[in-house]
């Protein structure tokens, strides 16, 4: 057969053609580039055999939702013995599975209790979450678990936490220059920064840090005593946001960082302030590639479905401190609208990131994995819908919890680009900061609000 004969109808020329302008000089690099646009090629143009179809008017195919629901229930099960080596990761485990389930819609209260018994002996008395039986508590596994029982909900899920023991445990890991520790002697970097003030901030923890921190004596007396100064000193040359000042760009450094900012504030404050923003621009533009159309992560990288999320997670927090606070009853028409290029990012999740058998990967040839089939289809998630924040009180955090969505709908103002995914494949909107439904993070600040601890 031929490829005109069996390719698709609707597919743009850019989605279908090497680039037009190619660097003779080969390196590993290069040819490791051009060896993955050739792959992709294959799935944008909807000719590659093993890909599943049918193809819509627009020659994207559709959400394989059933598959990606059975894989992800499958991930919630048993694992074989080789992956002891990732048994600090549980936490993620149960992560990735239940947000990649409550994108494609299914109700994931139903594992409260399962939820609850995997992590109680996680919890270590001196406050925070291992990533399994005693081990010691990290800021990503307790992020990983926080977010976990945001998303089953419920009292009980909610009294697991210490928060008392929390809080302290969180003071320890307060530094100096502002910055944060992942965990008690370990590196310092934006992820520790993020995911303290996520749990703060969902946990309704006191700002004030316990009187014994360290970073006391350094003259700090809270949570945000030097953390926008510090997260600024994370931008490089080029415009990116590295893990910790002087180190390279990278995307889920980018991502941190600024919902680490917008936790603190309005955007058009704290991202406007504290960030370069036209230079950043020009990074995070240079990230998505033609003719694949999805991220790559840092300069000269190949493009990966993971960075749907920690790449394209970045543009709706950008296009808000651009474009500052909006009604929540009727968003106005943004003055600065799409900055990615949602057709390419969207063809590049749904023909090239999806595995006939279920999840998705980080691109063709690679195997699918819970992590990346869940931050994927979160990428998915942020391109369908507007977010925007509100006029907030502007009491601690309030901001943090004034986002809001609109669908976006081919005949939507607030985004020029005309959808190319059907509607059946739309996902459920989640919140652009704390990467879990609305409902799951305002239902735990507001249980927590509720609830006073004893300092």
């Amino acid at each position: 057969m031929t490829d005109t004969e069996e390719e698709p109808v609707g597919i743009p020329t850019l989605f279908k053609n090497p680039p037009p302008i190619r660097d003779s000089l080969s390196t590993e690099t290069s040819r490791l580039q051009d060896e993955t646009v050739e792959k992709c090629l294959l799935f944008l143009r909807g000719i590659e055999p093993t890909q599943r179809g049918p193809f819509n008017q627009f020659g994207v195919p559709a959400l394989q939702r059933d598959a990606h629901v059975e894989y992800l229930y499958d991930s919630l099960e048993e694992y074989p013995s080789n992956f002891v080596g990732i048994d600090s990761s549980r936490p993620w485990m149960v992560y990735w599975a239940l947000a990649g389930l409550s994108l494609l819609g299914e109700d994931v209260m139903k594992f409260r209790e399962r939820v609850i018994s995997t992590f109680t002996p996680m919890q270590n008395a001196t406050g925070g979450f291992g990533g399994g039986h005693g081990q010691m508590s990290h800021c990503a596994s307790t992020y990983a678990a926080i977010l976990s029982l945001a998303m089953v909900g419920g009292e009980d899920a909610f009294k697991l936490v210490d928060r008392k023991a929390m809080w302290k445990w969180l003071g320890d890991l307060k530094q100096p220059d502002g910055g944060f520790q992942v965990c008690a002697g370990g590196e310092e970097d934006v992820r520790g920064a993020y995911c303290a003030m996520v749990i703060i901030s969902l946990l309704d923890l006191p700002l004030d840090l316990p009187p014994e921190a360290e970073a006391r004596r350094h003259g700090l007396e809270t949570f945000v005593s030097g953390l926008p100064e510090y997260l600024s000193r994370c931008q490089t040359f080029e415009g990116g946001i590295s893990g910790s000042p002087g180190t390279e760009a990278h995307g889920a450094y980018a991502f941190c960082a600024l919902a680490c900012l917008c936790i603190l504030g309005k955007p058009e404050e704290t991202i406007a302030k504290h960030m370069d923003i036209p230079l950043l621009l020009s990074w995070l533009s240079a990230r998505q590639y033609a003719p694949e159309g999805g991220f790559a992560g840092r300069t000269n990288k190949l493009v990966d479905g993971c960075y749907s999320h920690w790449v394209g997670g970045c543009w709706p927090l950008i296009q808000s401190a651009l474009n500052g606070a909006q009604p929540a009853s009727a968003p106005l028409q943004p003055v600065v609208g799409s900055l990615l290029s949602r057709e390419g990012l969207t063809r590049y999740i749904l023909a090239c990131c999806q595995s006939k058998r279920g999840g998705l990967r980080d691109k063709p040839g690679k195997h699918v994995d819970s992590y990346h089939t869940c931050y994927t289809l979160a990428g998915l998630s942020a391109l369908q819908n507007h977010h925007f924040h509100t006029d907030s009180a502007g009491g601690v955090f309030d901001s943090a919890f004034s986002w809001k969505y609109v669908p976006i709908t081919s005949t939507s103002e607030l985004e020029p680009d005309v959808n190319i995914f059907g509607e059946n494949d739309r996902l459920m909107p989640f919140h652009p900061l704390y990467v879990i439904p609305h409902k799951a993070a305002e239902s735990m600040r507001a249980w927590y609000r509720k609830e006073k601890m004893i300092t």
